[in-house]
């Protein structure tokens, strides 16, 4: 689902009521664990964490004039969605984030490629998110784009 919002506060403020209070959970945890560099804005209807193009000029390979992006949070039809762009490109991230969940979570991962699908929204591991949030600066974010993604 995608919102018309041009702030994460204004997002926020159209979500369904039950999803409100989660969605700015989440988003408290990625801003006090991102590393610097990053910037949180709007992108593809969503809150997102980006690399704003002072930082990497090229912008995404997929639309140069958009910041590359590393992390969303989303407030899909039935579940919230923290998309972590580091998890698809980082196999050994990935492996230490499922290892990670099933201490964090008495519920079975429910993710995609670099979607984790939350459906009981009082169940999300804030404390993991943090952690996972924390474990990747702008420039190996960089790096790693240039090696996995960008082809």
């Amino acid at each position: 689902m995608t919102y018309d919002a041009d702030t994460p506060e204004e997002y926020i403020s159209q979500l369904p009521e039950n999803r409100k209070e989660p969605v700015k959970a989440l988003r408290q945890v990625i801003l006090q664990h991102i590393p610097e560099g990053f910037q949180e804005t709007m992108n593809y209807g969503m809150i997102g964490y980006v690399v704003p193009h002072k930082l990497y000029p090229n912008g995404y390979h997929c639309d140069p004039k958009l910041p590359l992006p590393f992390i969303n949070i989303a407030s899909q039809k039935n579940f919230i969605a923290l998309y972590h762009m580091g998890i698809y490109a980082d196999e050994a991230l990935l492996q230490w984030f499922k290892t990670e969940y099933p201490k964090h979570s008495k519920y079975k991962l429910d993710m995609g490629k670099s979607c984790i699908r939350f459906k009981k929204p009082e169940d999300i591991p804030f404390e993991l998110i943090g952690q996972l949030v924390s474990k990747i600066k702008v420039n190996q974010w960089i790096d790693t784009y240039e090696k996995t993604i960008k082809k």
